[in-house]
């Protein structure tokens, strides 16, 4: 018994390899005219696979393409469509560079860090004073969220001084935050409710 990963790579696997064994035959037949109704047939068992796209715009373009795809582009036929160049699938897309932006505390995040430079040059006055009120809740969320075991306040405002350079300094006296029972997912408080609910025997 010869087994699939005994035998040659399938260039789409998603239509099996009984298709691609009927693209095969399609190759070997001399006549121009039947070699035309084998491919033809060919598509739409292909495209009886995929019932759920027949709306697609440009479905049959793509089941064309596939076509010669997995004929290797040697099928010699009258494509009804003009189909992908084989040269463009070998182009490989261009790399996209890693953010390098350097994060001191990874479970706040960039945009925290963004957010805190912004409040430092705000204006001072109670706009100001609101932004830095959410930035610190939002860190206190991020925290909890990265440490479940829970966090006073003060360390909030701690970091919030230390990714300000020093010029956001409050204390838990001067910024109340959020009680962190707010914080606490729903579904963490079901599960926990569940589980006080359950009899113990």
């Amino acid at each position: 018994m010869k087994y699939n990963t005994q035998q040659r790579r399938l260039p789409l696997p998603e239509y099996g390899r009984s298709v691609q064994n009927m693209v095969d035959h399609a190759l070997t037949i001399e006549d121009r005219a039947e070699r035309q109704r084998c491919a033809n047939t060919i598509v739409n068992i292909m495209g009886g696979m995929f019932p759920h796209l027949r709306d697609v715009a440009d479905f049959k373009q793509k089941l064309w393409d596939h076509l010669a795809i997995m004929a290797d582009f040697k099928l010699d036929i009258d494509y009804p469509v003009e189909i992908v160049k084989k040269e463009s699938l070998e182009i490989k897309p261009q790399r996209i560079p890693y953010s390098q932006h350097d994060i001191r505390f990874r479970h706040y995040g960039r945009f925290v860090q963004d957010m805190i430079k912004l409040a430092v040059d705000y204006q001072e006055g109670e706009e100001r004073n609101q932004l830095i009120r959410m930035i610190a809740n939002h860190m206190k969320r991020d925290y909890l969220n990265w440490n479940k075991d829970g966090v006073e306040d003060q360390k909030i405002l701690d970091d919030l001084c230390e990714l300000s350079g020093g010029k956001i300094k409050l204390s838990a006296e001067d910024l109340r935050l959020t009680e962190q029972r707010t914080f606490i997912p729903r579904r963490r408080q079901m599960n926990n409710n569940n589980n006080q609910g359950k009899k113990k025997y």
